[in-house]
C-alpha cells in the first residue's frame, strides 16, 4: 500500500501541491486526474522518491521513503515499474535490449534467463517478434507496448503509467487500456495511472483522485464518480467530452 500524508511542495516559492493525502490500496488501479499544471506529475515523482516534499511524507508498505538510505531507496524503487509518457526507449538499442536493460543492471540473471524473461514480457504485451527492431522502426503504440514490457521486466509490485494513451489513436488507446487491465489482473500489481484521458480512466480504474489547485479536491470509486454532483469534477470530465453525474443519468432515459 502507498500512503501520501499531508504532502506539500513548492518551486521557487510557488505552491504546486498543498496538504495532499491519498491512499493507494494493494491490487487496485488508482487514476490521478486533473488539468495541466494541477500537480499530477509532481505527485507521481514524490511517490517514486524522485522529489523530496517540503512537508509531509510518502510511505511505501509502511516505509517513509525519504527517511531511508540511498541504497534502501534504490531497493524500494525497484518495486516500481514506470511507463513514461513518451515511452522513453533508448534509440540506440533494439526492443530486446531495451526490455533487457533493467534486468542486466539490477539483477544477476544469466543471459539465458534474461532472454527468457524478455521474450515473456514482449509476449505479455502482444509483441513477441519485435525484439530485433529499433524504436524508430516501431509505431507509437508499439513503442508504448515495448516500454510497458520493460516496466514489468523486474516483476514490480507497483506500476505507474504516465499518460499511457497520450498521442495515440482511439484504437491503439483501447489496446493499451486492455493491456493495463490484463496486466493488473495477471501480475496482481497495484497500478497508478496519471491521465487526462477520461475514456481510459473510466475503463481501467477502480478509483480516482482529482487534483485541483494543488489539492485532492475529490476522490472515490468510478461508480461514485458517475453519481457525483461536484461541479469542478463534472466540468473537468465534461471538457474531455464525457458526461457523468445526475445529468448524464437523466439524459440516458430521455427517449
Amino acid at each position: 500500500m502507498i500512503q501520501v500524508e499531508h504532502l506539500s511542495k513548492s518551486f521557487s516559492g510557488k505552491p504546486v501541491l498543498t496538504d495532499v493525502s491519498l491512499e493507494i490500496l494493494e491490487g487496485e488501479t488508482m487514476a490521478i486526474i486533473g488539468r495541466s499544471g494541477s500537480g499530477k506529475s509532481v505527485l507521481m515523482k514524490h511517490i517514486v522518491g524522485l522529489l523530496e516534499p517540503d512537508a509531509g511524507r510518502v510511505l511505501v508498505d509502511g516505509t517513509d521513503i525519504n527517511a531511508v538510505s540511498y541504497n534502501e531507496l534504490r531497493r524500494i524503487r525497484q518495486q516500481f515499474g514506470v511507463l513514461f509518457q513518451g515511452g522513453a526507449l533508448f534509440d540506440s538499442m533494439n526492443a530486446f535490449d531495451n526490455v533487457a536493460f533493467p534486468l542486466r543492471h539490477f539483477t544477476r540473471l544469466s543471459e539465458a534467463e534474461i532472454r527468457d524473461r524478455v521474450l515473456h514480457c514482449l509476449s505479455m504485451v502482444q509483441l513477441p517478434d519485435v525484439g530485433p527492431k529499433k524504436p524508430s522502426e516501431l509505431s507509437g503504440g508499439m513503442q508504448k507496448r515495448v516500454a510497458l514490457a520493460r516496466a514489468v521486466a523486474l516483476e514490480p509490485r507497483y506500476i505507474i503509467y504516465d499518460e499511457p494513451t497520450s498521442g495515440l489513436d482511439p484504437q491503439t488507446s483501447n489496446t493499451i487500456n486492455e493491456l493495463i487491465k490484463n496486466l493488473a489482473a495477471e501480475l496482481n500489481v497495484t497500478s497508478i495511472v496519471v491521465s487526462h484521458d477520461m475514456h481510459s480512466v473510466l475503463v481501467i480504474a477502480d478509483r480516482a483522485a482529482f487534483l485541483y489547485n494543488g489539492r485532492i479536491h475529490w476522490s472515490g470509486t468510478i461508480e461514485e464518480m458517475h453519481r457525483s454532483n461536484d461541479r469542478e469534477l463534472l466540468d473537468f470530465v465534461k471538457a474531455s467530452e464525457y458526461q457523468i453525474g445526475p445529468a448524464a443519468v437523466r439524459s440516458s432515459h430521455t427517449y
